[in-house]
């Protein structure tokens, strides 16, 4: 039963985009267009042609976006009649020939502005709908793909109307949070969209982020894709986001990733860390470096270190990008950073060099780290 219903969405959009291009080629140089410097009847024509089509599929789905353009196509068509009627070069004619195309004009903006608005709320009620009726894995992707993009064009006080209206927060709290149906690929694209939102409207979904379990689903799935979304949203909401963190506990699991077997977790979940170390109160600092953090840095800085053979087999030492000198980085972070006090950092920074020595396997390795730490701590 959904086959004809998405043949006959899919024949109303492309009727549209008919629609569209020729409203569009009206709207191109509208002052010379007015001025009668250019001709603008083929594109008048053109929407004109279309306007028996889009009568026939508005009186079928009664939908009023459609109902509106058909409107629209009858105002321009009267209009068109009228301008063609407007005969003679005197002052009053001329003036009559421009108000009549400068109608016109504006009927075209308004053609345009409702097939947006169509297109927008198609987007929304098919990723909704997707959702509720499909199980197809690959549709599901898709609707989340083709909503994000609209999400990247920028905040549309409609666009978000339709969102609020449509839940479709709820909707991918759901696919992140609670359905277990969902695949870890359909996951991870939820996720996506979770920042897309909180970057569409900062003001709406930030909140709606922080009430709702999204981050610590984000932690669970443990993926490269939510531990970059992770990462980023720590980075966009700062302290309000990283403060929830450390209220629910969440800390230790995000450090934990520390130890994850694939290497792109690794490195994700370490710039989380450092993301929050800069915005981290004394309390979120605390708890960092009670799970051990500079010890697992230090292991992942000397993991990292890898012996290779040079061409004339002269050994030679070569750091990794992803982990080289991360506990100075991490120090790094907490001395630049926003949420603490002069003296605050001070302590810290001593707590970080008593957990290198502890941590170290040799004195050249304490040693090493320990001048990483203070040249940081001076270039500062």
């Amino acid at each position: 039963m959904d086959v004809p219903q998405k043949q006959d969405n899919h024949h109303v959009l492309s009727l549209l985009q008919s629609l569209k291009k020729a409203s569009q080629d009206l709207q191109i140089n509208p002052i010379s267009n007015i001025l009668n410097q250019q001709d603008s009847k083929p594109a008048i024509e053109a929407l004109l042609e279309l306007r028996t089509k889009v009568d026939a599929v508005a009186i079928v789905s009664s939908d009023p976006i459609l109902l509106s353009l058909s409107e629209l196509l009858t105002d321009l068509k009267n209009l068109s009649e009228k301008l063609k009627k407007i005969q003679g070069y005197d002052l009053t004619s001329l003036i009559r020939r421009q108000i009549a195309k400068y109608k016109i004009f504006h009927i075209a903006c308004s053609i345009d502005a409702k097939i947006k608005s169509y297109v927008d709320q198609e987007i929304v009620v098919n990723l909704v709908m997707t959702f509720i009726k499909s199980k197809d894995e690959d549709e599901k992707v898709k609707a989340l793909i083709v909503f994000g993009n609209r999400l990247s064009r920028g905040f549309d006080s409609d666009f978000q109307e339709l969102i609020l209206r449509g839940r479709v927060f709820h909707v991918i709290e759901f696919i992140i949070c609670g359905d277990s149906n969902c695949s870890k690929r359909v996951r991870n694209q939820a996720c996506v969209i979770v920042l897309g939102l909180v970057k569409f409207n900062r003001d709406v979904f930030v909140g709606l982020v922080l009430m709702s379990p999204i981050i610590s689903a984000l932690i669970s799935i443990s993926s490269l894709c939510s531990m970059h979304v992770l990462y980023f949203l720590i980075r966009f909401i700062g302290s309000p986001l990283v403060d929830e963190i450390e209220a629910d506990g969440e800390i230790p699991r995000i450090i934990s990733l520390l130890s994850s077997e694939d290497k792109q977790v690794r490195v994700a979940a370490m710039h989380s860390v450092f993301e929050m170390a800069f915005v981290g109160t004394r309390e979120v600092i605390e708890k960092m470096l009670r799970e051990d953090l500079v010890k697992k840095l230090m292991a992942l800085q000397r993991t990292e270190l890898e012996v290779e053979c040079g061409s004339i087999g002269i050994e030679f030492l070569k750091w990794s990008s992803a982990f080289a000198n991360c506990v100075a980085r991490f120090a790094e972070q907490i001395q630049v950073g926003e949420g603490l006090q002069k003296r605050d950092k001070r302590e810290f920074r001593a707590d970080i060099l008593r957990s290198v020595r502890a941590a170290s396997v040799s004195d050249a390795e304490a040693a090493t780290v320990v001048a990483e730490v203070l040249w940081v701590h001076q270039q500062i």
